[in-house]
């Protein structure tokens, strides 16, 4: 019984106290955990509260076409509603141990076709109110930018983790171990499943791409220690550098960009949002990845003249 309260209690549902933001953590988090707790007596899925949460969002993002201020809020609550579910999903995955990689797929899809959605919606909304076709070109670079900045954030997160709490607590995926799983799928028999690692595939390369650093560092790594047993020394030193980027992780997810977006709908300026996720964003995720790539040098140049440690 000591095991399963400590099971279910709500600070061993989060990631962790390093890479958790303040309103996840007095806000979201206890939400979400209420609606674990519901789902798993309901012997509800996390994949299944993944999906609700993508109609949520999906439903909350039409509602943002309209210029009417109340209809707004009501998006604006189901978009907060559809987070808190987002939440949950992954805080029952940790609940009942029932971890996925295609949980992860779904999880981070989620919250795509949320602001795919949105940015479709107010980009009609804009030329409503008079833009030309010009504003697809803003619209569409920011929401491209925006998927990336979502994918970079996710990674340094599980970086931080793997260091952290090792494999077991991190969903650090590789694109080489992704193609690896795809290979061995047939499109006749594992349709779906393929697709969604085509995907998943393009996800992780999406990540490793701008930072060669790290994957040098990753490569000596598992050179070093193939099975991943990396010195506790060594881990620690990596966090303690990692830890003051995890700020910049969080702004460019949810929260931030969410309370920019309802400022520019109360202000009925939903341009704005697009200028803010290309300039405010975009500055604080290129200066995120040029510092991560600069820690990772000191690291790795020390394992690069020394001696694995056992």
């Amino acid at each position: 019984m000591e095991q399963q309260k400590k099971k279910l209690a709500l600070t061993d549902t989060l990631k962790s106290a390093d890479t958790e933001e303040f309103i996840d953590i007095y806000f979201y988090r206890p939400i979400g955990y209420a609606w674990a707790l519901l789902a798993q007596k309901l012997h509800i899925t996390p994949n299944m509260i993944t999906i609700v949460s993508i109609f949520i969002g999906a439903a909350a993002g039409l509602l943002f076409y309209d210029p009417r201020l109340e209809i707004n809020v009501i998006g604006m609550l189901l978009l907060v509603l559809a987070n808190s579910f987002d939440s949950a999903d992954g805080q029952l995955a940790r609940m009942t141990n029932n971890k996925t990689q295609l949980g992860r797929i779904l999880d981070g899809l989620a919250g795509n076709i949320w602001f795919v959605i949105i940015y479709f919606v107010l980009t009609l909304r804009s030329i409503n109110e008079g833009w030309s076709w010009t504003i697809w070109l803003l619209s569409v670079s920011a929401g491209a930018c925006h998927i990336f900045h979502a994918a970079m954030a996710d990674y340094y997160r599980n970086i931080h983790l793997f260091f952290l709490k090792g494999e077991e607590g991190s969903e650090l995926d590789s694109s080489e171990k992704v193609t690896e799983q795809f290979k061995q799928l047939s499109w006749s028999k594992n349709f779906i499943k393929k697709l969604m690692l085509a995907f998943y595939r393009n996800y992780t390369k999406e990540q490793e791409f701008p930072t060669p650093n790290f994957q040098k560092l990753k490569k000596k790594l598992r050179e070093l220690y193939p099975d991943n047993k990396i010195p506790k020394e060594f881990a620690d030193r990596f966090r303690t550098m990692s830890k003051p980027l995890m700020k910049y992780t969080n702004i460019l997810q949810f929260n931030t960009r969410v309370i920019a977006l309802f400022i520019c709908l109360f202000i009925n300026r939903v341009y704005l949002y697009f200028i803010f996720d290309l300039v405010v964003l975009n500055s604080i995720m290129f200066y995120m990845i040029w510092r991560h790539e600069r820690m990772c040098k000191k690291p790795l140049n020390e394992l690069n003249t020394s001696k694995p440690t056992t």
